[in-house]
């Protein structure tokens, strides 16, 4: 049984360890980021098994170890304008949609994301620079089989009736990894992107994308969150954000479409906290962070509604 088209059979890593820097965009704090390829789990016991571990976030300081965080709902926390993993300590990592996209359209299914510091850095705003860092490292196969989620019958969550815009997110089964995503942004109309996901097609038509917010309202939410003491927007910068004045985007936009392909980018990358890419079809009507989850958590929580699909290694992995 092979995965569906564009997609590995057969689960992998990075080739060698990545490294990058670069600020946060709510902290605006300076923070060294290092991947290294997945490392084997462990057991109740302390032993270590055969098994890689998915995706880890692995919190550092001064060479330690402050916590473990792995890609999991349960440890996903409310935060404005990002998504936050955070551990019953308090420990936490925000802001970690691009990264996440980013390794799931690169096929790398285990990992471990150190950091020295709260936030992954927003770089210039994409996931473009993540996708090109994990390519340039290369994949390496392991023995294990690709997972995926397959959708088996449909859901949906909304929120708004009756009290601001309607939000509407809906999955259900293909045999691809679909997406139709609809967005309203006042002075740019109605935007709309509609296609399957790929790690090519991840790579070319949604990467490149840029988070993206209005001048006007960024300063008063700054200054809003000094006074909740919450870091909200400290490191935006027209230099890592498409920065919004009037009708209009200070130095152009990337692609006409560019604020729902970054919808698409933000719905991938949060979704991807299921563990796996999907198989099915997710409509979207103004997606957000918060809704994203909710459909995750729907999703996960009705046992009925999906099942695991795994595609093994096209040949046998022969460990050396």
């Amino acid at each position: 049984m092979n995965a569906p088209a564009g997609w590995c059979n057969g689960a992998g890593t990075l080739a060698r360890p990545l490294e990058l820097s670069g600020r946060g965009l709510h902290t605006g704090r300076r923070v060294q980021v290092r991947i290294l390829p997945g490392e084997p789990a462990a057991t109740p016991a302390g032993e270590l098994t055969t098994e890689p571990r998915g995706i880890v976030f692995r919190r550092m300081q001064a060479g330690r170890v402050l916590a473990e965080l792995s890609v999991n709902p349960a440890l996903r926390r409310g935060q404005p304008l990002c998504t936050m993993l955070q551990d019953s300590d308090g420990v936490g990592v925000r802001t970690v949609e691009h990264l996440l996209a980013s390794l799931l359209a690169c096929e790398i299914d285990h990992a471990t994301v150190e950091l020295d510091a709260e936030e992954v850095p927003i770089l210039d705003g994409s996931a473009a620079p993540w996708v090109e860092a994990i390519r340039a490292c290369g994949r390496v196969a392991l023995p294990d089989a690709k997972r995926f989620i397959r959708v088996l019958r449909p859901l949906t969550v909304t929120a708004g009736e009756g009290r601001g815009p309607a939000r509407r997110m809906s999955v259900e089964p293909s045999e691809r990894y679909e997406m139709s995503v609809r967005n309203d942004l006042k002075g740019f109309g109605e935007l709309h992107w509609e296609g399957a996901i790929t790690p090519e097609t991840f790579a070319t038509e949604i990467a490149p994308s840029r988070s993206y917010g209005r001048v006007k309202w960024a300063v008063p939410a700054i200054v809003a969150g000094y006074l909740r003491g919450t870091p909200i927007l400290r490191g935006a910068r027209p230099s890592c954000t498409a920065a919004i004045v009037g009708n209009s985007v200070l130095g152009g936009l990337r692609m006409p479409d560019e604020f729902v392909r970054h919808r698409v980018l933000d719905l991938v990358g949060d979704l991807a906290l299921a563990g796996a890419p999907l198989l099915g079809r997710v409509t979207a009507l103004r997606p957000s962070h918060e809704m994203n989850f909710r459909l995750v958590a729907a999703l996960l929580a009705a046992r009925d509604a999906w099942e695991w699909a795994e595609f093994p290694a096209s040949t046998p992995f022969i460990k050396e």
